[in-house]
């Protein structure tokens, strides 16, 4: 992929009428990536109080946390680069926000534990999708040569596997209680 990244930011023909240095194209990709975190938060937000088993309902409120550090992180970034911080639409995120919202509230199993498997495959989609997003980024300040924003970026990628790991374990367990 940071093949990829590289060549593709390298390229003198980008095809993007507003975007004009690989650094703007940086910085827009961080705008799509603020309104995806609040979107993500939004949505955790929903699902959250729908939670039967009490860690669960922690461990969410957790992930909202962590959002809205990786959200100060993005605007820092945004900032850091002499842009105006403003939210630019995610198209994505909406998407993944309202299925989680549909699986979880709208549509969702009756059962406690069958809501709260539902609550945790949501959790992990928009993590995946998180994941994906600031791997991105990060990819591109490492095309950029911006060192203190693949650290910034990376931190937070950390944090999401971290976030990931947890809300795995916790599945398999809960999982293996049930199934004695």
């Amino acid at each position: 992929m940071e093949i990829v990244v590289s060549t593709f930011l390298t390229s003198q023909n980008l095809q993007m009428s507003k975007i004009s240095s690989s650094l703007k194209l940086y910085v827009d990709e961080l705008k799509d990536l603020w309104l995806a975190n609040d979107q993500m938060g939004r949505a955790l937000a929903k699902i959250a109080p729908q939670a039967q088993n009490p860690k669960l309902h922690l461990m969410l409120k957790q992930s909202q946390t962590g959002i809205a550090k990786h959200t100060e992180i993005v605007k820092f970034l945004i900032e850091l680069h002499g842009e105006v911080a403003y939210k630019k639409h995610c198209s994505g995120m909406q998407g993944i926000a309202a299925e989680a919202i549909k699986h979880t509230i709208e549509e969702a199993p009756e059962s406690g534990s069958m809501l709260d498997a539902a609550i945790i495959a949501q959790h992990r989609r928009i993590t995946y999708y998180g994941l994906l997003s600031f791997g991105k980024v990060w990819g591109f300040a490492k095309a950029l040569q911006l060192a203190d924003d693949q650290t910034k970026l990376q931190s937070a990628v950390k944090e999401m596997y971290q976030s990931d790991k947890l809300m795995n374990e916790f599945a398999e367990s809960a999982v293996s209680v049930q199934a004695a």
